[in-house]
């Protein structure tokens, strides 16, 4: 008995049978009326076999009891529970169950017919409406396909477009070289003319020199030969030996003023032109005015300087010339005077002509209430920087800009404000430092697009108004009738007379 029991435990078989209920369970609704009547029956052949093997149990067990045990068990409880199943089977509401069973299985299958027959519609829909999706998909992958050729072809024009246009530009800017070397001739060509009549003056001084050194030279001679010792005596004292073979002091110190100058020259930049843009910012909320106005006055300083230095050079000469002798040339002698006596410089006449030069610019405008005095410390300094820098060995000078030139990196940084992609300069804010074709100190300008064009047509009108100021035309009247009195010397120079003869007629401590 115990062995059978075993037997049963190991095989399984009522674990199986709860699986397969509850498989049954969960695919009823599922699984057709055929199905479910064979999942029925393998479960009742199933549960016929677990019977069976109780059955077995049962009889093992109430044989080990012997004849009489377990009788009253077998009455109380198995009996009936007999009694009751035959019962049942022979009345007919098992008939009425099953059949109450068999038109509810076939309701579910119709259900579910039913329930297939719509899944499979609404499975055929969406099938439909994939293929629809699908077309309107290959629509738009079509009309994409579209749009990148027309895209392709748009680039195609843009670059040949775009190849034309660089090929414009590099028209255009050959021009724009061949017309700014042409205007460069052309100012060298005036500046040449200005030096061609200033040497012509020179010489024009210098014929009138010889003749008078000629007629000295006449009184000497027949001075020595009149009978008298005195010349014999006056012959010894000569002071040529006591000049120096050595070069000036010009040449001498002449990088160190380089250096000197160059240096001087970038902190006006740093210091002074910031500190009048300031003043200027306190009347003039334009910043780009200030900036022209600061350009202007250096351009005009350098130019006046360059003036007076020339004058100052030829009453040098013609002084010197009548007192020279020795191994240094005249013009070494004259540089050396220059260099010594820089003081004789009258720097608030180039200041003054500086500032008449300023008030008839058409480039620049100003509000009635400002006056360009306000800036004199910074054009003085660039007048006494400029002037120095002309008795460097070559001179320094600032270069050339003008208004939609080309802009050059060797020659000009340009500003915080500007276009770095614009190839045309606007308006210059400091000069470039030149020696010779070569930039040594670089200037600063502003380039912008589109600007150049409107700047010059408010430019023409601002020069229009000017012209027209009752004040302008009051202030630039006198100012033609002063300008030979700007070459004459100051009223300090003036004042003091004997300095300068002084100095002029006792060139000959130049050999000691």
């Amino acid at each position: 008995m115990a062995d059978s029991l075993r037997r049963l435990i190991n095989s399984e078989s009522c674990r199986i049978l709860q699986e397969k209920l509850e498989s049954w369970y969960k695919d009823y609704h599922i699984n057709s009326c055929d199905q479910n009547l064979n999942r029925c029956c393998e479960i009742i052949e199933m549960n016929s076999m677990i019977q069976g093997q109780l059955f077995t149990i049962l009889n093992q067990t109430a044989r080990e009891g012997g004849h009489y045990a377990g009788v009253e068990t077998i009455k109380s409880r198995l009996l009936p529970w007999l009694g009751t199943c035959f019962s049942s089977t022979t009345s007919g509401r098992p008939f009425e169950t099953s059949l109450s069973l068999i038109q509810e299985s076939i309701e579910k299958e119709r259900q579910l017919r039913e329930f297939a027959s719509t899944r499979k519609h609404e499975i055929q829909q969406l099938e439909k409406e994939l293929n629809s999706t699908h077309l309107q998909l290959n629509l738009v992958q079509q009309d994409l396909a579209e749009a990148q050729m027309a895209l392709e072809d748009t680039k195609t024009k843009s670059a040949t477009t775009l190849l034309a246009a660089e090929d414009e530009i590099v028209h255009l800017k050959a021009a724009l070289k061949a017309s700014q070397a042409q205007e460069e001739n052309a100012l060298r060509n005036l500046d040449r003319l200005n030096d061609y009549e200033q040497q012509v003056q020179i010489l024009k001084d210098e014929i009138t020199i010889l003749g008078a050194q000629k007629s000295v030279l006449h009184s000497r001679l027949a001075r020595s030969r009149s009978p008298s010792p005195r010349p014999c005596r006056s012959r010894s004292p000569s002071p040529l030996p006591l000049r120096s073979c050595s070069p000036g002091r010009a040449r001498l110190t002449n990088a160190a003023r380089h250096a000197h100058l160059v240096a001087r020259f970038s902190d006006i930049y740093t210091q002074e032109r910031l500190d009048a843009q300031t003043l200027l910012r306190t009347y003039i909320d334009d910043l780009e005015i200030v900036q022209r106005i600061i350009y202007v006055a250096a351009v005009e300083s350098f130019h006046a300087a360059k003036m007076a230095f020339r004058q100052f050079k030829m009453r040098v000469r013609k002084t010197l010339s009548l007192t020279h002798s020795g191994p240094e040339s005249l013009e070494d002698t004259v540089l050396d005077y220059i260099v010594r006596h820089e003081d004789l410089y009258d720097v608030q006449a180039s200041v003054n002509e500086v500032i008449r030069a300023m008030n008839i610019n058409p480039k620049i405008s100003f509000p009635p209430e400002v006056d360009f005095i306000m800036i004199s410390s910074l054009i003085r300094e660039l007048c006494r920087v400029a002037f120095s820098m002309q008795t460097l060995v070559p001179p320094l000078d600032i270069a050339f800009g003008a208004d939609g030139e080309l802009f050059n990196e060797s020659k000009y940084r340009r500003s915080y404000d500007s276009d770095f992609t614009a190839p045309l300069v606007v308006y210059h804010v400091w000069p470039a430092l030149m020696e010779n074709d070569s930039i040594i100190v670089k200037g600063e300008a502003v380039s912008k697009r589109g600007a150049l064009w409107s700047r010059r047509s408010r430019s023409k009108s601002r020069s229009r108004s000017r012209s027209m100021s009752p004040i302008l035309s009051h202030s630039t009247s006198p100012s033609r009738t002063l300008l030979p009195r700007s070459r004459s010397p100051s009223p300090i120079r003036s004042g003091s007379p004997s300095k300068w003869a002084y100095s002029v007629h006792n060139a000959s401590w130049f050999s000691h």
